[in-house]
């Protein structure tokens, strides 16, 4: 990915210079060799420090968050599930389209840094967890491409999704409740979504407060579904949620059945794929199907 890692240099470089951007968002080396970290470079000459590899699995999009207000255009590199999720970003009305100047690289899949702990550069990694569903390995939208675009990704069985589906009711309540009972209420897999954009949490609230500081598993649940649901339709499947936690919480399963759901129901296309597409649970439409009442 060398070649990839010095074209994003020189058009970084080129776009600082001559003034079309004022900031360029990607990936730079981390202190260890399989780590990479997210990249903030205003100046020409530190455009040299960004790379692509194997471990740019961050989603950049969430950092446009503190900066869309900055003076200037932003330059920022996605990869496939980092562009549905900018798409999100835009319809919701989080940042301008043309605030931006969006430079799209056709990711091969990520490997996995956890299994690189105590290996050699070059040691044979698998992929990334997050990126075993992955069916968008291109952007969706960008104003310039470097590389070929990489083979599509035919659409997987999600055969931990099913195991749980066919669970009985009191085995699914059994299984949720082991799983966070172990949450330590973080807000990690909040704070890296980048369709969280809420700019007061309602978990944050203290006047009405709707969650209490205890670590049970009641309260537990409480944030996760109440999360869960905001996020109905408008999860791009990402992973970084469960990429950061801390505890290993299965927090995409979660977002995936409702994901099936709000496709199923609202005959919906995939949350970030068609700018013109509204999330299900952020428009209405007379036709929309109502079996409930």
């Amino acid at each position: 990915m060398s070649d990839i890692s010095q074209k994003m240099r020189d058009v970084a470089k080129k776009l600082l210079q001559d003034g079309t951007v004022s900031l360029v968002i990607g990936w730079e080396k981390g202190n260890l060799w399989y780590k990479s970290a997210p990249a903030f470079i205003s100046l020409p000459e530190d455009a040299d420090r960004l790379v692509f590899d194997d471990f740019c699995y961050h989603n950049l999009s969430k950092y446009l968050i503190d900066r869309r207000d900055m003076d200037g255009k932003i330059t920022i590199f996605v990869k496939g599930c980092d562009s549905r999720s900018l798409i999100g970003m835009i319809q919701d009305k989080q940042i301008a389209r043309e605030k931006l100047y969006i430079i799209g690289i056709p990711c091969p899949g990520m490997k996995e840094d956890k299994a690189a702990v105590g290996k050699k550069p070059g040691a044979d990694l698998p992929e990334a967890k997050k990126c075993a569903l992955c069916v968008n390995p291109n952007p969706l939208i960008y104003d310039e491409l470097i590389g070929e675009k990489a083979p599509d990704r035919e659409k997987k069985n999600d055969e931990i999704l099913e195991k749980v589906e066919a669970m009985s009711q009191d085995e699914k309540y059994e299984f949720w409740q082991e799983q966070f009972s172990t949450c330590i209420r973080c807000y990690a897999c909040r704070n890296v979504c980048p369709v969280c954009t809420c700019r007061e949490c309602c978990f944050d609230s203290s006047a009405p407060q709707w969650l209490g500081k205890a670590e049970n598993p009641s309260e537990n649940s409480f944030y996760h579904l109440t999360r869960a649901l905001h996020m109905a339709g408008r999860c791009v499947g990402c992973g970084e949620c469960e990429r950061v936690c801390p505890m290993g919480l299965p927090v995409m399963l979660l977002n995936r059945k409702l994901t099936k759901e709000v496709e199923s129901l609202f005959n919906e296309s995939p949350a970030g794929t068609v700018m013109e597409d509204m999330a299900a649970m952020n428009h209405y439409r007379l036709d929309d199907p109502e079996e409930f009442m």
